[in-house]
Protein backbone atom coordinates (compact mmCIF):
# COMPACT_ATOMS: atom_id res chain seq x y z
CA UNK A 1 0.00 0.00 0.00
CA UNK A 2 1.16 3.53 -0.67
CA UNK A 3 2.62 5.11 2.49
CA UNK A 4 0.76 8.25 2.06
CA UNK A 5 -2.55 5.68 1.89
CA UNK A 6 -1.36 3.81 4.93
CA UNK A 7 -0.25 6.84 6.92
CA UNK A 8 -4.14 8.33 6.05
CA UNK A 9 -5.60 5.49 7.28
CA UNK A 10 -4.09 5.32 10.44
CA UNK A 11 -5.29 9.33 10.76
CA UNK A 12 -8.21 9.07 13.55
CA UNK A 13 -9.71 12.59 11.65
CA UNK A 14 -9.76 10.51 8.34
CA UNK A 15 -11.95 7.85 9.78
CA UNK A 16 -13.78 9.69 11.12
CA UNK A 17 -14.39 11.75 7.94
CA UNK A 18 -14.52 8.21 6.01
CA UNK A 19 -17.06 6.72 8.56
CA UNK A 20 -19.32 10.38 8.27
CA UNK A 21 -18.88 10.15 4.51
CA UNK A 22 -20.10 6.50 4.46
CA UNK A 23 -23.22 6.95 6.73
CA UNK A 24 -23.93 9.91 4.82
CA UNK A 25 -23.68 8.35 1.30
CA UNK A 26 -26.21 5.09 3.23
CA UNK A 27 -28.90 7.69 4.58
CA UNK A 28 -29.18 9.18 0.81
CA UNK A 29 -29.15 5.86 -0.82
CA UNK A 30 -31.93 4.94 1.74
CA UNK A 31 -34.00 8.13 1.21
CA UNK A 32 -33.55 7.58 -2.40
CA UNK A 33 -34.83 3.87 -2.36
CA UNK A 34 -37.41 4.97 0.13
CA UNK A 35 -39.17 7.55 -2.42
CA UNK A 36 -38.66 5.03 -5.48
CA UNK A 37 -40.27 2.27 -3.47
CA UNK A 38 -43.38 4.79 -2.69
CA UNK A 39 -43.78 6.72 -5.98
CA UNK A 40 -43.46 3.26 -7.86
CA UNK A 41 -46.46 1.58 -5.15
CA UNK A 42 -48.58 4.60 -6.45
CA UNK A 43 -47.68 4.20 -9.98
CA UNK A 44 -49.05 0.42 -9.83
CA UNK A 45 -51.60 1.17 -7.77
CA UNK A 46 -52.56 3.57 -10.80
CA UNK A 47 -52.16 1.83 -13.50
CA UNK A 48 -53.87 -1.55 -11.98
CA UNK A 49 -56.48 0.48 -11.00
CA UNK A 50 -56.81 3.63 -13.23
CA UNK A 51 -56.70 0.35 -16.49
CA UNK A 52 -59.91 -1.64 -14.32
CA UNK A 53 -61.49 1.77 -14.98
CA UNK A 54 -61.28 2.39 -18.36
CA UNK A 55 -64.07 1.91 -20.85
CA UNK A 56 -64.90 2.10 -24.62
CA UNK A 57 -67.50 4.97 -23.04
CA UNK A 58 -64.83 7.30 -21.39
CA UNK A 59 -64.45 9.29 -24.40
CA UNK A 60 -68.12 9.72 -25.74
CA UNK A 61 -70.10 9.80 -22.60
CA UNK A 62 -70.56 12.42 -19.99
CA UNK A 63 -70.12 12.09 -16.47
CA UNK A 64 -73.16 9.82 -15.52
CA UNK A 65 -76.02 10.53 -12.58
CA UNK A 66 -75.76 9.43 -8.79
CA UNK A 67 -75.97 5.32 -8.46
CA UNK A 68 -75.95 4.79 -12.83
CA UNK A 69 -73.91 2.84 -14.75
CA UNK A 70 -71.66 3.60 -17.14
CA UNK A 71 -71.06 7.19 -18.52
CA UNK A 72 -67.60 8.68 -19.03
CA UNK A 73 -65.54 12.14 -18.47
CA UNK A 74 -65.89 13.36 -22.06
CA UNK A 75 -67.57 16.76 -20.58
CA UNK A 76 -64.73 16.47 -18.29
CA UNK A 77 -62.21 15.90 -20.96
CA UNK A 78 -63.51 18.94 -22.99
CA UNK A 79 -63.99 21.29 -20.17
CA UNK A 80 -60.10 20.87 -18.66
CA UNK A 81 -58.94 20.96 -22.44
CA UNK A 82 -60.27 24.49 -22.98
CA UNK A 83 -59.30 25.76 -19.95
CA UNK A 84 -55.37 24.60 -19.97
CA UNK A 85 -55.52 25.80 -23.36
CA UNK A 86 -56.57 28.66 -22.94
CA UNK A 87 -54.83 29.58 -20.22
CA UNK A 88 -51.41 28.49 -21.85
CA UNK A 89 -52.40 31.05 -24.31
CA UNK A 90 -52.73 33.76 -21.99
CA UNK A 91 -49.68 33.09 -19.90
CA UNK A 92 -47.10 31.89 -22.76
CA UNK A 93 -46.88 35.70 -24.03
CA UNK A 94 -47.09 37.35 -20.83
CA UNK A 95 -44.25 35.17 -19.46
CA UNK A 96 -42.34 35.52 -22.11
CA UNK A 97 -42.57 39.40 -22.79
CA UNK A 98 -41.97 39.37 -19.02
CA UNK A 99 -38.92 37.25 -19.07
CA UNK A 100 -37.10 39.17 -21.44
CA UNK A 101 -37.92 42.27 -19.85
CA UNK A 102 -36.22 40.83 -16.56
CA UNK A 103 -33.15 39.53 -19.04
CA UNK A 104 -32.57 42.60 -21.13
CA UNK A 105 -33.37 45.60 -18.32
CA UNK A 106 -33.46 43.62 -14.68
CA UNK A 107 -29.98 43.92 -13.79
CA UNK A 108 -29.73 47.27 -12.03
CA UNK A 109 -33.74 48.27 -11.91
CA UNK A 110 -35.70 48.19 -8.83
CA UNK A 111 -38.90 47.18 -10.25
CA UNK A 112 -37.18 44.31 -11.93
CA UNK A 113 -36.08 43.30 -8.37
CA UNK A 114 -39.40 43.30 -6.98
CA UNK A 115 -41.03 41.28 -9.75
CA UNK A 116 -38.83 38.77 -9.25
CA UNK A 117 -39.64 39.09 -5.84
CA UNK A 118 -43.12 38.26 -6.57
CA UNK A 119 -42.74 35.68 -8.94
CA UNK A 120 -40.91 33.86 -6.36
CA UNK A 121 -43.62 33.80 -3.92
CA UNK A 122 -46.04 32.77 -6.53
CA UNK A 123 -44.13 30.23 -7.37
CA UNK A 124 -44.38 29.09 -3.98
CA UNK A 125 -47.63 29.71 -3.08
CA UNK A 126 -50.10 27.59 -2.39
CA UNK A 127 -52.63 26.73 -5.51
CA UNK A 128 -55.78 27.20 -3.19
CA UNK A 129 -54.72 30.66 -2.06
CA UNK A 130 -54.98 31.46 -6.11
CA UNK A 131 -58.26 30.13 -6.72
CA UNK A 132 -59.53 32.13 -3.31
CA UNK A 133 -57.98 35.17 -4.94
CA UNK A 134 -59.70 34.75 -8.32
CA UNK A 135 -62.88 33.82 -6.23
CA UNK A 136 -62.81 37.21 -4.02
CA UNK A 137 -61.55 39.24 -7.18
CA UNK A 138 -63.86 37.82 -9.94
CA UNK A 139 -66.66 35.12 -8.76
CA UNK A 140 -67.82 36.91 -6.12
CA UNK A 141 -68.56 40.28 -8.23
CA UNK A 142 -70.68 38.49 -10.91
CA UNK A 143 -71.83 36.04 -8.72
CA UNK A 144 -71.52 32.30 -10.51
CA UNK A 145 -68.73 30.05 -10.85
CA UNK A 146 -67.60 29.67 -14.74
CA UNK A 147 -65.03 28.12 -17.18
CA UNK A 148 -63.49 31.93 -17.72
CA UNK A 149 -62.53 32.01 -13.47
CA UNK A 150 -60.66 29.16 -13.68
CA UNK A 151 -58.71 30.02 -16.62
CA UNK A 152 -57.69 33.07 -15.22
CA UNK A 153 -56.90 31.01 -11.58
CA UNK A 154 -54.68 28.67 -13.81
CA UNK A 155 -53.52 31.50 -15.67
CA UNK A 156 -51.93 32.78 -12.70
CA UNK A 157 -49.98 29.87 -11.54
CA UNK A 158 -48.72 29.48 -15.03
CA UNK A 159 -47.39 32.69 -15.74
CA UNK A 160 -44.33 32.62 -12.80
CA UNK A 161 -43.49 29.39 -14.22
CA UNK A 162 -42.66 30.70 -17.63
CA UNK A 163 -41.46 34.20 -16.23
CA UNK A 164 -38.76 32.55 -14.43
CA UNK A 165 -37.89 29.82 -17.20
CA UNK A 166 -37.64 32.50 -19.68
CA UNK A 167 -35.52 34.34 -17.53
CA UNK A 168 -33.01 32.35 -16.32
CA UNK A 169 -32.48 31.02 -20.19
CA UNK A 170 -32.05 34.42 -21.56
CA UNK A 171 -29.61 34.90 -18.72
CA UNK A 172 -27.15 31.68 -20.53
CA UNK A 173 -26.73 33.53 -24.12
CA UNK A 174 -23.45 34.38 -23.57
CA UNK A 175 -22.18 38.02 -23.87
CA UNK A 176 -19.86 37.67 -27.52
CA UNK A 177 -23.32 36.69 -28.89
CA UNK A 178 -25.31 39.81 -27.98
CA UNK A 179 -22.18 42.53 -28.21
CA UNK A 180 -21.18 40.64 -32.33
CA UNK A 181 -25.53 41.55 -32.86
CA UNK A 182 -24.87 45.24 -31.38
CA UNK A 183 -21.62 45.47 -33.61
CA UNK A 184 -23.51 44.69 -36.75
CA UNK A 185 -26.05 47.54 -35.69
CA UNK A 186 -28.96 45.83 -34.92
CA UNK A 187 -31.42 47.32 -32.95
CA UNK A 188 -31.69 46.21 -28.77
CA UNK A 189 -35.35 45.12 -29.38
CA UNK A 190 -34.34 43.27 -32.76
CA UNK A 191 -30.99 41.55 -30.78
CA UNK A 192 -33.20 40.71 -27.96
CA UNK A 193 -35.94 38.42 -29.98
CA UNK A 194 -34.04 37.78 -33.16
CA UNK A 195 -30.58 36.30 -31.36
CA UNK A 196 -30.92 36.58 -27.68
CA UNK A 197 -34.39 34.70 -27.56
CA UNK A 198 -33.88 32.77 -30.45
CA UNK A 199 -30.26 31.28 -28.92
CA UNK A 200 -32.61 29.60 -26.37
CA UNK A 201 -35.91 28.90 -27.88
CA UNK A 202 -35.81 25.08 -26.80
CA UNK A 203 -35.43 26.45 -23.23
CA UNK A 204 -38.26 28.29 -23.62
CA UNK A 205 -40.98 25.89 -25.14
CA UNK A 206 -39.81 23.55 -22.19
CA UNK A 207 -40.70 26.16 -19.94
CA UNK A 208 -44.03 26.88 -21.26
CA UNK A 209 -44.64 22.90 -21.06
CA UNK A 210 -43.12 22.39 -17.76
CA UNK A 211 -46.05 25.45 -17.03
CA UNK A 212 -48.93 22.97 -18.96
CA UNK A 213 -47.94 20.13 -17.10
CA UNK A 214 -48.52 21.82 -13.65
CA UNK A 215 -52.07 23.51 -14.13
CA UNK A 216 -52.91 20.18 -16.01
CA UNK A 217 -53.79 18.52 -12.83
CA UNK A 218 -54.56 21.03 -10.39
CA UNK A 219 -58.17 20.69 -8.43
CA UNK A 220 -58.17 23.31 -5.62
CA UNK A 221 -58.21 26.75 -7.83
CA UNK A 222 -60.91 25.01 -10.14
CA UNK A 223 -63.08 24.21 -6.75
CA UNK A 224 -63.26 28.21 -6.04
CA UNK A 225 -63.51 29.46 -10.02
CA UNK A 226 -64.91 26.56 -12.54
CA UNK A 227 -66.38 24.01 -10.25
CA UNK A 228 -68.09 21.55 -12.45
CA UNK A 229 -70.65 20.46 -15.14
CA UNK A 230 -72.68 17.41 -15.23
CA UNK A 231 -73.28 17.84 -18.92
CA UNK A 232 -71.28 18.67 -21.64
CA UNK A 233 -70.73 22.10 -21.85
CA UNK A 234 -68.64 24.70 -24.00
CA UNK A 235 -69.87 27.71 -21.68
CA UNK A 236 -67.20 29.68 -20.72
CA UNK A 237 -69.58 32.11 -18.66
CA UNK A 238 -71.18 28.59 -16.96
CA UNK A 239 -69.65 26.22 -14.74
CA UNK A 240 -67.50 23.90 -16.21
CA UNK A 241 -66.31 20.53 -16.08
CA UNK A 242 -63.10 19.15 -15.67
CA UNK A 243 -61.06 16.34 -15.30
CA UNK A 244 -59.45 17.20 -11.59
CA UNK A 245 -62.65 18.53 -9.89
CA UNK A 246 -65.16 15.37 -11.29
CA UNK A 247 -61.55 13.31 -9.96
CA UNK A 248 -62.14 14.65 -6.40
CA UNK A 249 -65.57 14.27 -6.17
CA UNK A 250 -65.67 10.59 -8.04
CA UNK A 251 -63.06 9.58 -5.49
CA UNK A 252 -64.97 10.22 -2.41
CA UNK A 253 -68.43 8.59 -3.52
CA UNK A 254 -69.94 5.59 -2.26
CA UNK A 255 -70.53 4.86 -5.57
CA UNK A 256 -68.30 2.24 -7.32
CA UNK A 257 -68.73 2.91 -10.60
CA UNK A 258 -67.95 6.90 -9.87
CA UNK A 259 -64.81 5.82 -8.18
CA UNK A 260 -63.79 3.74 -10.98
CA UNK A 261 -64.07 6.23 -13.18
CA UNK A 262 -62.03 8.49 -10.93
CA UNK A 263 -59.10 6.07 -11.23
CA UNK A 264 -59.66 6.13 -14.56
CA UNK A 265 -59.59 10.20 -14.70
CA UNK A 266 -56.42 10.36 -12.62
CA UNK A 267 -54.80 7.25 -14.76
CA UNK A 268 -55.56 10.30 -18.12
CA UNK A 269 -53.95 13.34 -16.46
CA UNK A 270 -50.83 11.21 -15.01
CA UNK A 271 -50.21 10.10 -18.51
CA UNK A 272 -50.51 13.47 -19.93
CA UNK A 273 -48.31 15.23 -17.26
CA UNK A 274 -45.65 12.43 -18.06
CA UNK A 275 -45.80 13.09 -22.02
CA UNK A 276 -45.49 17.03 -21.52
CA UNK A 277 -42.47 15.94 -18.75
CA UNK A 278 -40.63 13.61 -21.32
CA UNK A 279 -41.39 15.99 -24.53
CA UNK A 280 -39.86 18.99 -22.47
CA UNK A 281 -37.07 16.80 -21.26
CA UNK A 282 -36.17 15.45 -24.98
CA UNK A 283 -37.60 16.73 -27.85
CA UNK A 284 -37.27 20.22 -26.60
CA UNK A 285 -34.09 19.86 -24.38
CA UNK A 286 -30.77 21.69 -25.67
CA UNK A 287 -27.25 22.39 -24.41
CA UNK A 288 -26.56 25.18 -22.52
CA UNK A 289 -24.79 27.90 -25.09
CA UNK A 290 -21.29 28.06 -25.50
Amino acid sequence: MNPAMTHAANNPVYRRRLLRHRIGIALSVFAMSLGLAVLTWILITLLIKGFGGLTATILTNDTPAPASEGGGLRNAIFGSLMMVTLSTAISTPIGIFAGMYLAEFGERNKFANVTRFVTDIMLSAPSIVIGLFVYALYVAQVKHFSGWAGTIALSLIAVPVVVRTTDNMLRLVPNSLLEAAFALGAPRWKVATMVRLRAVKAGVVTGVLLALARISGETAPLLFTALNNQFFSSDMNAPLANLPVVIYGFAMSPYDNWRNLAWAGALIVTFSVLLLNILSRTVFSQKTPN
